[in-house]
């Protein structure tokens, strides 16, 4: 069996910088056409210099034929100023603005402390400017239980946020509960949407504990309970316009994750594809797979949709069990397993 699909996007990935930037930035550029570069870096990409630098950075490091759009954001923080917001949307190469809870994930011990009461202009003038938020949706209060944080977010944050600004468009990034896809299903399309993982997909929180502690499972938000997966791959392969393709691949090093307190996240660049594929497959709904990896992201930015095409073979192929890099090795998603479909330019 042959798919051949409009060239997807990635609407969240992490390619981070330096000798890693140059090792894991390849396995994206040649699978998709464009993706939304989170900016949590140390330190963080909180203005339109910043975010155009760090873009350079990536171009550099590509293959001199490539055709990969980086498309850039900002780190939203308690300072930001409108101004800078004007500045983004006249750069050309920002198209978001991303909101980390101070404490929710990598690097995000610079973000946002009180949303209402310190980001209201910023947030004004981004729904001004038509300029989308991405949110990293999970309170981040120690005193609530870790699997609870998405919901309670969408309460006492996000619900309150879009009664005050009903005009600012937002990206719910990385779905993961029956409570996100509700609320995602129950606000006007075009105003809100939502990226959903392949870890989220094919994994339930089981998979961090099966056979002994898996660190390569282990992202934020963490995996949750089987139901909220099945809500997740009902969403995706509904045909709703509301959910495109965000892998969320987030490369750390081997001894990163493997240590007593290990990094959250889960490098998938080099599978996510193939288990978006065989997802849909599993689903009956492979005729609505090229909607969500290739048509409702550009159409919810307001972006074109690529023309190129990339083909999805039904071909058997090993996940590698490490790939080296100058300084060390990463673990992708699903290491030295067998999956069933792989990509072909």
């Amino acid at each position: 069996m042959e798919l051949t699909l409009t060239r997807p996007d990635d609407w969240h990935l992490h390619l981070r910088d330096g000798n890693l930037l140059a090792s894991v930035a390849p396995y994206s550029a040649t699978h998709y056409g464009r993706a939304i570069i989170m900016p949590n870096l140390r330190p963080p990409i909180t203005t339109t210099a910043a975010a155009v630098a760090y873009r350079d950075s990536i171009l550099k490091v590509l293959p001199s034929n490539s055709e990969f759009d980086p498309l850039m954001t900002l780190y939203l923080t308690d300072t930001t100023t409108p101004n800078e917001i004007k500045l983004a949307r006249e750069s050309g190469v920002v198209y978001a603005v991303k909101l980390y809870p101070a404490g929710a994930t990598t690097n995000s011990q610079d973000g946002v402390t009180d949303l209402f009461g310190k980001c209201l202009p910023v947030l004004q003038e981004m729904a001004e400017q038509n300029m989308p938020l991405l949110v990293h949706g999970e309170v981040t209060d120690p005193d609530v239980d870790i699997f609870d944080r998405e919901m309670l977010f969408i309460e006492t944050v996000l619900r309150p946020l879009l009664q005050r600004l009903p005009q600012l468009k937002v990206v719910m990034e990385h779905i993961t509960t029956v409570d996100a896809v509700k609320f995602v299903e129950s606000c006007d399309e075009g105003t809100v949407a939502a990226t959903v993982t392949p870890q989220h997909l094919v994994l339930n929180r089981n998979s961090l504990f099966q056979g002994g502690l898996q660190p390569h499972n282990y992202c934020l938000p963490v995996l949750k309970r089987e139901i909220h997966r099945q809500a997740l791959v009902s969403a995706v392969t509904s045909g709703s316009k509301k959910y495109f393709l965000g892998t969320d691949s987030a490369p750390h090093e081997r001894w990163k994750k493997e240590c007593s307190c290990g990094c959250a996240g889960i490098f998938n660049a080099p599978v996510a594809l193939s288990l978006y594929a065989k997802i849909f497959e599993e689903a009956n709904a492979l005729d609505k797979l090229e909607a969500f990896t290739s048509f409702n992201g550009p159409d919810f930015y307001g972006l074109p949709r690529n023309t190129s095409k990339i083909k999805l073979l039904k071909e058997p192929w090993k996940i590698p069990e490490c790939i080296s890099f100058p300084s060390g090795e990463i673990v992708p998603m699903f290491a030295g397993q067998m999956l069933d479909w792989k990509t072909s330019s």
